[in-house]
Formats: C-alpha cells, sequence, structure tokens
C-alpha cells in the first residue's frame, strides 16, 4: 500500500518506515496548502500546534494522497501527527491529534473548515460571509457556527477549488461564479472586489433521502389530499409552474413531482447549474455555460430550450426560469409537450402571473400585452407557491389552477390555499388546507387519463 507521506517510488516498494521516508513537496506547495481550523487550539501549545502542521505538510506526497481513499488518509496523516508530535514533545492529547490529522485529511481532499459541516446531514445551507463568518441553516432556522478560515487565501482557494470541479473559474477578473459539488449541491461564490469582506460562498445542500409527496405531507409541507391532487398532475402531463422565495423548496417539491413522472418518458432538464436528481432512466441533463477568457462561448438557458426542442423530448424541465427564456418555454408548453415544469420567483400564484409576462417582454418586447397572457393562459395548467414561513417549515400555500383570459385579465381558480390558525405550544405554525372544491377546467384531461374522479375525492375530503 502506498503511504501519504515520503516521496512516491516509481514502483510498488515494501512497506517503509516513517522515518525512512523524504519530502517530496517544495516548500513554496506547503505554503500554498490549506490548513483548517475549525475549533482552533488556544493557549501556549498554538505555535508548536502550527509548526507540527508545516512538518506533516512537508511529509505528504500529494500524488499518493490524492490517490488514498479518505479513511486510510486519515489513519496515516494520524498516525504521522502521533509521531512527529512525540519527536517534537508537543503536549497533543489523542483526540488533539485526531482533530489535526482529520482537518489535515479535509484540505487535502475536501474543502477544508467546510467539510464537517458539508457532511452533516441536518445543515441544508452554508453561507459564508469572509473568513471569519460562516453561518448554516438547520431546521429552517439560521444559525452562527464557530468555523472560521485561516486567512482570506484560503477561503479564496476553496472557492476556487469548488468552481474547478466543475470547469468553471472564479477570480478578480472573473467574480461571480454558479456551479455545482459532487453530491449535486448548489454553490454561489462572489469574489472579491465585488465582496469587500472576502470571497463569499452559498451553498444549498439537498437532501440525500429521496423526497416524495407522501413524505412532504407527513412532514406538514402540505396535507394528503393536496398530495393526491398534486400526484394526479403530475400523472396527466398537467403543464406546472412552482413559485416561491429564495429557500422556499422550489427545487424539493420540483424533485418531488418528478417522482409521478413514467418512466417511459424522455424527460430533458434545463438548469444553470445542474441540482435536479430525476429519477427516472430516460433524462437528458443540460447546463448553461458562462462566457470563456475571451468573452465568448456563453450558452444560456434560451439557447438550451430551443435546442431541447429538436431533442425529441415527452417532457423539458427548466431549474429556474429568470429571463427571456420564459418565451421558448410557454412556446414549449404550447406545442406539444405537455407535462413540463419550470419554477419562478414570486410571491403568490397571481404575482408569478404577472412575473412570467415581464420575463417574456425582456425578450420579446414587441409582443403586445394580451398576446403574452394568452400565451400564459394557454400553456400553464397549475401553478403552486411554496414558502418557508416563520418557524421554519416549507409549506405549499396555494395550488392555484389557471383557466383562461377573461378581457385582459388572466382568471385563476383558487385548488387549494393554505389558513393559518395560530402556532402550538413548540413554535410551529397551525393551519388548514381549503378547497372551493370547483370543477377544473382541464377535467377532460383528468378523465382521459382515468384520474378526474379522484381529482374531486381530494377535493371533497379537503
Amino acid at each position: 500500500m502506498n503511504r501519504v507521506f515520503g516521496r512516491r517510488p516509481p514502483v510498488t516498494p515494501e512497506p517503509m518506515t516513517a522515518e525512512a521516508l523524504m519530502s517530496a513537496i517544495p516548500a513554496t506547495a506547503t505554503q500554498a496548502a490549506p490548513q483548517a481550523k475549525v475549533a482552533p487550539i488556544q493557549g501556549p501549545v498554538q505555535a508548536p500546534v502550527q509548526r507540527l502542521r508545516a512538518q506533516v505538510l512537508e511529509r505528504v506526497d500529494p500524488v499518493v494522497a490524492a490517490e488514498l481513499p479518505a479513511p486510510a488518509l486519515r489513519a496515516q496523516l494520524e498516525a504521522l501527527v502521533h509521531e512527529i508530535a512525540n519527536r517534537e514533545r508537543v503536549e497533543l492529547s489523542a483526540r488533539e491529534q485526531s482533530r489535526i490529522a482529520e482537518e489535515l485529511a479535509d484540505d487535502m481532499v475536501g474543502y477544508g473548515p467546510l467539510e464537517p459541516l458539508l457532511q452533516d446531514d441536518s445543515i441544508s445551507d452554508i453561507m459564508v460571509n469572509g473568513p471569519d463568518r460562516v453561518f448554516v441553516e438547520v431546521r429552517g432556522k439560521v444559525e452562527q457556527t464557530n468555523v472560521r478560515f485561516r486567512s482570506g487565501a484560503q477561503l479564496a482557494a476553496i472557492a476556487q477549488k469548488m468552481a474547478a470541479t466543475v470547469g468553471r473559474r472564479v477570480d478578480e477578473s472573473s467574480p461571480l461564479v454558479d456551479c455545482r459539488l459532487a453530491d449535486g449541491s448548489r454553490v454561489n461564490v462572489v469574489f472579491p472586489p465585488l465582496a469587500i469582506g472576502g470571497a463569499c460562498i452559498s451553498i444549498r445542500k439537498f437532501a440525500k433521502r429521496k423526497v416524495d409527496l407522501r413524505a412532504m405531507a407527513e412532514g406538514g409541507s402540505m396535507s394528503p389530499n393536496v398530495a393526491r391532487v398534486l400526484e394526479i398532475a403530475a400523472r396527466c402531463r398537467l403543464n406546472v409552474v412552482i413559485s416561491g422565495g429564495t429557500g422556499s423548496g422550489k427545487t424539493t417539491m420540483m424533485n418531488a413531482m418528478s417522482r409521478m413522472i413514467d418512466e417511459g418518458e424522455r424527460i430533458v432538464t434545463i438548469e444553470d447549474a445542474a441540482e435536479l436528481q430525476l429519477q427516472q432512466p430516460h433524462v437528458v441533463r443540460l447546463e448553461t455555460r458562462p462566457v470563456n477568457l475571451e468573452g465568448r462561448g456563453e450558452i444560456t438557458q434560451r439557447d438550451l430550450i430551443k435546442n431541447a426542442l429538436r431533442m425529441r423530448p415527452d417532457r423539458i424541465i427548466v431549474g429556474e426560469v429568470r429571463g427571456a427564456e420564459a418565451f421558448d418555454m410557454l412556446q414549449a408548453m404550447n406545442t406539444g409537450h405537455d407535462g413540463s415544469y419550470c419554477t419562478v420567483h414570486a410571491n403568490t400564484t397571481r404575482d408569478a402571473i404577472i412575473r412570467i409576462e415581464n420575463m417574456v417582454q425582456m425578450g420579446q418586447s414587441s409582443l403586445p400585452s394580451r398576446a403574452i397572457r394568452t400565451q400564459i393562459a394557454s400553456a400553464v395548467d397549475i401553478i403552486v407557491q411554496v414558502a418557508r414561513m416563520r418557524d421554519g417549515g416549507r409549506r405549499v400555500l396555494q395550488v392555484s389552477e389557471v383557466c383562461g383570459l377573461e378581457g385582459e385579465v388572466v382568471t385563476m381558480n383558487e385548488v387549494f390555499t393554505f389558513e393559518f390558525q395560530g402556532e402550538d405550544s413548540t413554535g410551529r405554525i397551525r393551519g388548514r388546507w381549503i378547497t372551493g372544491g370547483i370543477r377544473p377546467g382541464f377535467y377532460d384531461r383528468l378523465e382521459y387519463f382515468g384520474l378526474g374522479e379522484a381529482w374531486m375525492n381530494a377535493l371533497r375530503e379537503g
């Protein structure tokens, strides 16, 4: 087995002792290596600990370290830390030595001080506001952590490492980037000079456990009858817009609804940073591309939607519509691609209609408002409004049917609406989902799929 410390031999040798191994890293590389300080060791031993870290890094072969599994790397680093600490007479407990080895391993093959936060499944968002302030969201509540970076340079190096994993770059000349991590987490980086207090990183994590509509109903995000209505909407190939604010759960809702799509359908997903987690076998994932160093080569969501129409999709799913691509999305929904989904940022289902109209005008300013509203009324069947409430919970606030156009106004029917009823002793919001029980305008489509009566039963029970 290759050892993580010492010069990497050209052939596989017999195991060597630590004393026989020599340095394989130049001094400049050693200085550039990031070092995590999740819980810095304080007091008179701090300087010896820094020297211990430097000596460990001098003994590490980065090529071998990159090839080792994380558990094996940590074990070898822990042995090396123990050896050097004994030799240099650095008084550290076994627990402190283990922590130093883990921090060094996170720096080498992970994302430094952020690695423990990324591994914590209870954390949904990580927000880095410079090297000294790191916040997390746990169960809908934002709190500050004791995580610190050694310097702004270490934070900048980790931000660049994240961007490089998907072939993107972030520096002073290109200070904004959207990217994703290997586990699907979405990352946004703002680099100096735009970020005055040091690089800012926002990481949106997604639960490793796959969430469906039933699980969301059990968690209180909706009632079982709302979940049944959304399941029927997905199975009957209704065009759905999911609306909400930042962090309201739009992507989670879209992932849950997509689980109802038949496995025989061809799905094309289009995103700025790929984060959807579709489980079907026939999925084509497309991702936008920013401009290169020469200022060319940009591929926008609008370009990808136009191209997707030539790929024989059964459904087109756009992660987030935020510009002129709204026009092309409506075109796709109106030209035989039933069952397509997209998300928008809006406060209510009515606001979502207005926002879509405004985004269409960003790219088609010559179109009259009535023509745009006619397109919206014809293309969109259902709008689902989700929100993060003050108790930290994400809930469905509205499920609205887009009925048609009367004069200059897009008419809508409230299928379900959340009614606030107070809060319990723990501070959790209580409420119920009410419905008018009105037969929808797309009832013939529900009947075509044999689910018309099931829809009406869900409304009556609601």
